[in-house]
C-alpha cells in the first residue's frame, strides 16, 4: 500500500522517533510503513489520520484500487 507518511512527518519536521512517540508504537514500525513493507492495523491507521488531521484515504493509496472499473453513471 502506498502512502503519504513520510511526506506529512517531513512537513512537520517530525523524526520516525517523534511520531512513533505520537503514536506509541516503535520507530521501526514508522520506519516498515513508510518503506511499505508493513500496512498499519484500521485503529493505527485512525490514529495516524486523526494526527495529521486527514482522511485515512488522503494518507494510504489503496493500489488495488486503480485495477477496479470506473462506476457508470
Amino acid at each position: 500500500m502506498k502512502n503519504r507518511l513520510r511526506v506529512l512527518r517531513a512537513e512537520r519536521r517530525w523524526s520516525q522517533a517523534v511520531l512513533a512517540e505520537k503514536l506509541d508504537v516503535s520507530r521501526q514500525s514508522i520506519n516498515a510503513i513508510e518503506t511499505g513493507k508493513y500496512d498499519p492495523s484500521l485503529p493505527l491507521a485512525f490514529a495516524i489520520a486523526r494526527l495529521f488531521e486527514s482522511r485515512i484515504e488522503d494518507i494510504f493509496d489503496d493500489e488495488f484500487e486503480s485495477d477496479l472499473p470506473a462506476p457508470s453513471s
